[in-house]
């Protein structure tokens, strides 16, 4: 089927690797925040001096984009547990994540995931040896984009775009996505302390 007869495909912003997407749209120090391959609350707990919390926006099982579920593997019509989360440096939302976790991933130790409440993902999942990272995809994210949507409903004046990036992991071989959309307010230019 093409993507033509797939209309939430259309909807969906170009994922692709960093080759695909940068360039002079990029904003100056956003490529630093989409290329980091370590733990994105990590860097937000020091980026905010600590002042850093996370705030649920939702969570409850639902049914993952199509590219969602395409990257997920999963069938069309089976739900996932989706957490909508906003990270907060200094009370102010510097991303907004979505997390998808199908069923099928919700086994054994991985079922800690379901409860997590403010506690942020990456926390569990950098602290666990079983872990593993797949490759980082890249997009600029449009007002016609649902994840758009989403992550600025809070936002009373509305941004021409977004970026984000999104990571396939594998917590004891079980898939869950994390797409992080990083909002107007993230410092760009953030400075990592020298050890």
């Amino acid at each position: 089927m093409s993507s033509e007869n797939k209309p939430s495909a259309n909807l969906e912003p170009n994922w692709g690797s960093w080759k695909i997407h940068r360039g002079p749209d990029v904003p100056v120090g956003m490529d630093d925040w989409l290329l980091d391959r370590g733990s994105l609350t990590s860097r937000l707990v020091k980026a905010s001096g600590g002042a850093f919390r996370v705030r649920v926006v939702h969570q409850g099982w639902g049914r993952p984009l199509y590219s969602e579920s395409q990257l997920l593997r999963t069938r069309r019509a089976e739900t996932a547990l989706v957490r909508e989360v906003e990270l907060l440096g200094h009370g102010v939302p510097w991303v907004f994540a979505r997390t998808l976790i199908p069923a099928s991933s919700l086994r054994g130790g991985a079922r800690r995931l379901a409860n997590l409440g403010e506690k942020p993902l990456g926390a569990v999942l950098f602290s666990d040896p079983s872990m593993r990272r797949g490759p980082i995809q890249v997009a600029r994210l449009q007002p016609r984009h649902p994840l758009f949507a989403a992550a600025t409903s809070h936002l009373e004046q509305k941004p021409a775009e977004l970026w984000g990036r999104r990571t396939l992991f594998y917590l004891a071989g079980k898939p869950l996505l994390v797409n992080e959309i990083f909002l107007p307010e993230i410092p760009l230019l953030v400075k990592e302390p020298k050890q």
